[in-house]
């Protein structure tokens, strides 16, 4: 998937001041999360009814989220870096997507627990094989 962003609106000023716009009004002037719980590698998936949601009238990048996320979850930090926005606008759209159902949001403990715990031989062995570097 391209980046939202094109070149020629990246080279328009050279201080930056009009790459600023965008993200402002991508957010709707909103300039913080209202959600605090998602972090870089928080994972996102796509929910049941997103598929058929998708279309609906979403602005451009909440519909590349949406399909980065059906065709498999996403970490806060793969998707901001696929829609070349920062990672702080990023959380703004998420969130967006998240109250209105389309998205699940689950920290990465969740997933380890889920797929039965976290390996601690694994763990030990790969520290002491580094202690042994």
């Amino acid at each position: 998937m391209s980046p939202h962003w094109s070149e020629a609106e990246r080279e328009l000023g050279d201080d930056g001041a009009d790459s600023m716009v965008r993200p402002y009004t991508i957010t709707r002037g909103r300039t913080a999360p209202e959600r605090d719980d998602l972090t870089l590698i928080t994972v996102l998936t796509a929910a049941p009814q997103a598929a058929e949601q998708a279309g609906r009238r979403l602005q451009p990048e909440h519909r590349t989220i949406l399909a980065r996320c059906l065709r498999q979850p996403a970490a806060v930090a793969e998707l901001a870096a696929d829609l070349d926005l920062p990672v702080s606008v990023t959380k703004i759209l998420l969130g967006d997507l998240i109250a209105q159902g389309l998205l699940l949001a689950r920290a990465p403990i969740a997933v380890a627990r889920a797929s039965g715990g976290v390996d601690l031989g694994l763990l030990t062995a790969v520290r002491d094989g580094l202690r042994r570097l």
